[in-house]
């Protein structure tokens, strides 16, 4: 069975990390499908909505702390096995060429991005969680940057995307404790959209998947372009993007049948 999951159906992308036995940690073919798959979003006109979640007990574990003491990486040789990484800029160039292409295709997507979270979130499977937009987390989930316990530093981006959601001294907080937090818990620190209790997790996912899918699809991809882009904006920059898109979604479907629908005092019906 593939180490990763992807399947498109009625719009919605759903990637499933597909290692249970090893608590979904990374594998190389797992993360050659998840580029691969992460391509085919950004690329696919039909997907509005991707879902990305883990079979089994656990969402994610990150790295596969057996391959590491074995000393490998994610550079495959030519028959497809993974090369044994002896050298600090081997390690590095594994890292650019394989797990770090993820965030930066995630940047890529202006889709919305649902990451659903179950069992155990750790160090690299949590920084994979928070590059989504909404995180909804079962009641029972367990999430930690635990990089220092094995005595290295967040190399996918958690250092980048952890410090934007919780703040700079709680980010270094759970990077240096390493400390293992309640789905609950994480949720009063902003790293969770919403806690759900475990046996009403699909059922909330699924409407909540149903209601992103009836908003009016290019207007929720401008509206995530401008809160992130907004970020790295002065105010006026954001503001002259923000007009030029008022200017271009006026003139869609979508907005004549919002504004139809405001004034029949019904619920509109977008593309």
């Amino acid at each position: 069975m593939s180490d990763l999951l992807f399947a498109v159906e009625n719009g919605v992308a759903r990637i499933t990390l597909n290692r249970p036995d090893k608590l979904n940690a990374f594998s190389t073919e797992m993360i050659h499908l998840w580029i691969n798959a992460l391509e085919t979003i950004r690329d696919n006109e039909e997907i509005r909505v991707v879902v990305l979640t883990g079979n089994g007990r656990a969402f994610c574990s990150g790295g596969d702390i057996k391959s590491m003491a074995r000393g490998e990486g994610f550079l495959s040789n030519n028959n497809g096995s993974e090369d044994f990484v002896s050298t600090a800029l081997a390690r590095k160039n594994s890292l650019w060429k394989k797990v770090q292409r993820i965030p930066l295709l995630m940047q890529e997507i202006d889709k919305p991005v649902i990451a659903v979270i179950h069992g155990s979130a750790m160090g690299a499977g949590l920084d994979m969680a928070l590059m989504c937009d909404i995180r909804i987390a079962a009641e029972s989930a367990k999430l930690a940057e635990s990089y220092v316990k094995a005595g290295i530093v967040p190399g996918d981006g958690g250092a980048y995307f952890l410090p934007r959601i919780v703040g700079v001294d709680k980010a270094l907080e759970m990077l240096w404790h390493g400390d293992t937090y309640s789905a609950e818990e994480a949720k009063q620190l902003g790293l969770v959209t919403h806690v759900i209790p475990d046996e009403k997790m699909n059922e909330f996912v699924e409407a909540y998947i149903q209601r992103t899918i009836e908003g009016p699809k290019e207007v929720l991809r401008f509206i995530k372009r401008a809160v992130y882009q907004g970020l790295a904006m002065d105010l006026r920059s954001s503001l002259d993007m923000i007009s030029s898109t008022m200017g271009i979604v006026t003139e869609l479907e979508d907005y004549q049948e919002g504004v139809k629908a405001i004034m029949d005092k019904r619920k509109p019906k977008f593309n």
